[in-house]
C-alpha cells in the first residue's frame, strides 16, 4: 500500500539521494531478525513469530505521519523491517506443519497467492488513497489492515507441539541458529534472483515518471496480477516435476524481463517487462520456499525457512542499495541498472543448469517426493 509513494515522499522531505535506502534499510533489519524469528518459531510457536511481525506493522505505520524528518523516516524504515523478518517465517513454518509433503509446493503457491492478492490490492488503492485523501490517511489504512490480520491470527490453532514460554534465553542466538547449511542451494539462487526485486521497487517508480506514467503503482499492479496468475501452477509443477526445473525456468524469465526493462523506451515496454517479471517472481518464491522446507530438518524447520529469507532480504537489500547508487537519479543510467539485474539472474540460471543433484533419502518424518532435488 505504501511502497509506491515512498520515493516521492522521501524526496518531499529533502532526501532524494537516499532513495536506495527505502528498501535496503527495511530488508537489513528483516535479515538481521531472521535468526530470532526462526528460533522463536521453533521454540515458542509459529503464531508468536507472526504476532511480533504484524504488531510492528501496526505501530510503525502509525508513526510515519509523526516523524517527518529524513532521519526519522529512515529510522522507521529500519524498524519496519522487523515485520517482514518475523511474520513470513512463522506463516511458512505454520503451513509446512499442516500440509502433506507431496503437496508442499502447491501449498506455498497458495500462501504466495494470498500475499499477492494483498499486495495487488494495496498497490492499487494505496496511491489513490494518498492522492485523494493524503499520505497520512494512506499510512493509517495500512496500520488498520495489520490490526485486522491480528484478529485473524487469534483464530488460528498453534501447530508447534513442543513449546516453551517466551524468555530472554530464546533471544540468545548461537552460531548454529544463524544458518541452516542444508538449504544453501535455494539460498544462493534466492540471493541472485531477488537482486532484481530490490532494483524494481527502488528505481521503477522513477522510470514510470520518466516514461509518462504518473500513477507509480500501476506497473506494480501488473507485477502482482501476473505473479498471482502463475503461483498455483508453479507450485503444483514443482511438486510434480521438481523444484530445480521450475526455478531454472523462472530465473531465465527474470533475466529476460530485466533486459526488456533495461531497453524500455515506452510505457508499453515497461508494462511488458514488469508483467514478465511478475511471472518469474510468482514461480520463484513458492518453489524456493518449498525446496528449503524439503531440505530442512523437521525440528529446525523454522531455521531453514529463516535462512532462505535471510538470503532473500540480502538480495533485495543489495539490489535496492546498489541499483539506487548506479541509477543516481540520472535517467541515462536506467539501462545499466536493469542490465545488472539481468546478468545476475542469468548467473543463477546457469548455476542451476549445471548443478549436480541426487534424490533425497527417506526419513521417518516425511515420505520423499521422488522428484524433489537436493545436492
Amino acid at each position: 500500500m505504501i511502497i509506491p509513494k515512498l520515493p516521492a515522499y522521501l524526496t518531499s522531505l529533502g532526501g532524494a539521494e537516499y532513495k536506495g535506502l527505502i528498501i535496503s534499510l527495511f530488508t537489513l533489519t528483516a535479515m538481521i531478525s531472521r535468526p530470532f524469528s526462526g528460533k522463536i518459531a521453533d521454540k515458542v510457536g509459529r503464531k508468536a513469530a507472526m504476532l511480533i511481525g504484524i504488531s510492528v506493522c501496526v505501530v510503525i505505520s502509525l508513526l510515519y505521519p509523526l516523524l517527518t524528518t529524513i532521519t526519522g523516516f529512515l529510522l522507521l524504515r529500519l524498524v519496519h523491517g522487523f515485520s517482514t523478518g518475523f511474520s513470513p517465517t512463522g506463516a511458512t513454518a505454520y503451513l509446512s506443519d499442516i500440509i502433506p509433503f507431496n503437496r508442499r509446493g502447491e501449498a506455498m503457491g497458495i500462501l504466495g497467492t494470498a500475499g499477492t492478492v494483498g499486495m495487488a490490492a494495496g498497490l492499487a488503492v494505496g496511491p489513490s488513497i494518498a492522492n485523494d485523501f493524503g499520505l497520512h490517511v494512506m499510512f493509517y489504512c495500512s496500520s488498520a489492515m495489520a490490526v485486522i490480520s491480528i484478529l485473524v491470527l487469534f483464530g488460528l490453532r498453534e501447530t508447534l507441539n513442543t513449546r516453551q514460554g517466551f524468555s530472554t534465553n530464546v533471544l540468545k542466538i548461537h552460531k548454529r541458529d544463524l544458518f541452516e547449511p542444508k538449504v544453501i542451494v535455494p539460498c544462493l539462487v534466492m540471493l541472485l534472483a531477488t537482486y532484481a526485486y530490490g532494483a524494481v521497487f527502488t528505481v521503477v517508480p522513477d522510470l514510470c515518471l520518466h516514461l509518462g506514467i504518473h500513477n507509480e503503482g500501476l506497473p506494480f499492479v501488473f507485477l502482482t496480477i501476473f505473479s498471482l496468475s502463475i503461483r498455483l501452477i508453479a507450485g503444483r509443477a514443482s511438486d510434480k516435476y521438481g523444484r530445480r526445473k521450475v526455478v531454472i525456468v523462472s530465473t531465465f524469465l527474470v533475466a529476460v524481463s530485466m533486459l526488456v526493462l533495461a531497453l524500455a523506451t515506452s510505457s508499453v515496454l515497461l508494462i511488458v517487462a514488469i508483467s514478465l517479471y511478475g511471472l518469474a517472481q510468482g514461480m520463484t518464491s513458492p518453489t524456493l520456499l518449498a525446496w528449503a522446507t524439503d531440505l530442512s530438518d523437521e525440528k529446525h524447520r523454522g531455521r531453514g525457512i529463516a535462512s532462505l529469507y535471510i538470503f532473500m532480504e540480502l538480495g533485495i537489500g543489495i539490489g535496492a542499495f546498489i541499483s539506487g547508487f548506479i541509477y543516481a537519479n540520472d535517467s541515462k543510467n536506467f539501462f545499466v541498472t536493469f542490465l545488472t539485474c539481468s546478468l545476475l539472474a542469468l548467473t543463477a540460471f546457469f548455476y542451476l543448469v549445471f548443478l549436480k543433484t541426487r534424490k533425497p533419502p527417506k526419513t521417518t518424518h516425511d515420505l520423499p517426493d521422488p522428484v524433489t532435488e537436493t545436492i
